[in-house]
């Protein structure tokens, strides 16, 4: 999985195929050029991990399992042969079996950021295990007047191949003191390269037939070219991300990766009590408006909730969060010349707090009522 934070190369799970050790790798040279066993089955130490892996990603883009297949190759058989008197040995010539590998499936990941900010993104690293194809020899002959040298081809070895996980830290907007403009924030792009591991081949090897002056004669024999296909593991990128810079008001401004919401304390719209927005609140409704055009999907739906505190009747609450959310939507489609098709006002009268309407001790908390107190203006981005 991918990692998140301040970690400049990324994090996550790893599933790497360690490399077969030299010394295996020359047992097995040997056992093959002799004329011994096959190649042993594969043992952990050279079958890729296996791990859970991911069906989706909440918070990123699946990156698919690769499967490479396996590669097999027949034994081939040198029969017996008598050549003036002496007796050559059949031979068999060991088959070859790679098995098969997999790349687990990954997730890339943007992880949740609070509005005003965008999420850390990562890509965790990768690699292609090592694959190796074993050398083979078709042994000579030294008898009855024939003499065919040994035929040999070497082995090939294609090493591991790996990248790097990538990542970038969660960025913010810092609001200056006093207003002003919020600056613009980038979250940079980032990629995980391409990776490939090349193709392999053992070439084709033949040992000829031949015969001696007494007409005994030894077969041909041939050993099939093996290949082991290449494998590409394809670039990964996440995109960069910006939040655009916007001016700072009296209204609290959350913008996250795919919405933005301006909250307004009561007291900035309306008298007490009251559900006629004041004109000393123009000014900021309309710097609203233009951060909404310029940062609105076009024609998404515009919802004003409004919201009061606990103090006081529940019904009446609720009546009174009700008509300052209308009496929002009005001005919004009257003079700030928004649509009102896209407009709805919603009252939650003081179901929804952000903070406690009283201290621990049950005492009368005012602070807190007033940031209950509150009109809020969201639309998608």
């Amino acid at each position: 999985m991918a990692a998140c934070g301040l970690d400049a190369t990324g994090g996550g799970g790893e599933e790497r195929q360690p490399p077969v050790s030299a010394s295996s790798r020359g047992s097995s040279a040997t056992a093959q050029a002799s004329g011994g066993p096959a190649a042993p089955t594969p043992t952990a130490a050279t079958r890729t991990t296996t791990a859970p892996e991911p069906a989706h990603c909440p918070n990123g883009k699946l990156l698919p399992a690769i499967d490479i297949p396996p590669v097999h190759a027949d034994p081939v058989v040198i029969p017996e042969a008598k050549l003036g008197g002496t007796t050559v040995p059949a031979v068999t010539i060991p088959g070859v079996d790679i098995p098969g590998q997999r790349i687990p499936a990954q997730c890339t990941e943007i992880a949740p950021a609070p509005g005003g900010c965008l999420g850390a993104a990562s890509i965790p690293p990768v690699s292609i295990p090592a694959v190796e194809i074993p050398p083979v020899e078709i042994p000579g002959v030294n008898a009855g007047g024939i003499k065919l040298d040994p035929v040999r081809a070497e082995g090939r070895r294609a090493e591991a191949r790996h990248a790097e996980g990538v990542s970038t830290p969660e960025v913010c907007q810092v609001k200056p003191k006093g207003g002003g403009i919020v600056p613009f924030v980038i979250r940079p792009f980032i990629i995980r390269p391409f990776l490939i591991r090349p193709f392999l081949i053992r070439p084709f090897l033949i040992r000829p037939r031949a015969c001696n002056d007494r007409n005994e004669c030894v077969p041909a024999v041939e050993v099939p070219a093996l290949e082991v296909p290449a494998v590409e593991v394809p670039a990964v990128e996440i995109p960069a991300a910006e939040l655009k810079a916007y001016e700072v008001g009296e209204s609290e401004v959350l913008e996250g990766d795919d919405s933005i919401a301006f909250t307004f304390k009561a007291d900035v719209l309306f008298d007490f009590d009251e559900a006629a927005v004041k004109p000393a609140a123009a000014a900021e409704l309309r710097r609203v408006v233009r951060e909404i055009a310029e940062k609105a999907e076009a024609g998404a739906p515009i919802s004003v909730d409004g919201h009061t505190d606990a103090k006081g009747d529940d019904a009446y609450n609720q009546a009174l969060s009700e008509r300052r959310a209308q009496a929002v939507v009005e001005w919004l489609a009257t003079e700030g010349g928004l649509e009102r098709s896209r407009l709805k006002a919603r009252g939650y009268g003081e179901t929804k707090p952000v903070v406690p309407n009283t201290r621990p001790d049950g005492s009368d908390h005012p602070a807190g009522r007033a940031k209950n107190r509150r009109v809020v203006i969201s639309t998608a981005t």
